[in-house]
């Protein structure tokens, strides 16, 4: 089984970021992020990070424009806001997914996004979800180097949205999916310009 890691970049310096991939001997990075640049952090704009990580012996591969949470497709949104099922059954989604399945087979591969809590950010809600249920193992690298498996993360899902307790009515998964859908509906990227129709 293949496994892949996550982090975020949060405000980190490039040399601990750097650190934390060589901790756990990360050696090529997939940024999902949809616009690969922060104003407040310009160590992890594009063209930086892609030169930081390769003098590190780390790949940098681009992509947002797959996996990343802000679609181009109105079709996409509901109300403004994005919907994870929509983007999730879209083939350029799929694509995506099989190319982080195809990395990782070869490479000890690590999805990036901003955020740095994996519950805060879709690279967990949504990407890592989707790989977990195509059998790939994963882990959530965290700012003081820990690594927290996906079952872990899930359960503190679950016990964040109070639905970690048994239930008379609802299975195990059914809880997960409807944490998952709370969480959702809390980070999911908002188009203001689609919310005004």
């Amino acid at each position: 089984m293949s496994r892949v890691l996550t982090i975020g970049h949060s405000t980190h310096s490039i040399e601990r970021f750097i650190a934390l991939l060589s901790e756990r001997q990360v050696t090529a990075i997939a940024d999902v992020r949809s616009v690969p640049a922060s104003r407040f952090t310009p160590q992890f704009n594009r063209e930086a990070l892609s030169r930081a990580l390769r003098a590190a012996g780390i790949a940098y591969v681009f992509l947002g424009s797959e996996l990343g949470a802000r679609s181009p497709v109105a079709s996409d949104y509901c109300e403004g806001k994005v919907q994870y099922s929509r983007l999730a059954s879209s083939a350029t989604f799929a694509s995506g997914v099989r190319r982080v399945i195809d990395g990782a087979s070869r490479e000890s591969v690590a999805l990036m996004c901003s955020e740095q809590e994996p519950l805060d950010c879709h690279r967990t809600i949504l990407v890592s979800r989707i790989l977990a249920e195509r059998g790939v193992g994963i882990g959530h690298i965290h700012g003081d180097g820990s690594v927290e498996s996906h079952d872990d993360a899930m359960a503190r899902l679950r016990k964040k949205h109070h639905l970690d307790g048994p239930s008379l009515i609802d299975t195990d998964d059914q809880l997960l999916e409807r944490a998952l859908e709370l969480q959702e509906a809390e980070i999911a990227y908002v188009d203001k310009r689609l919310a005004l129709h």
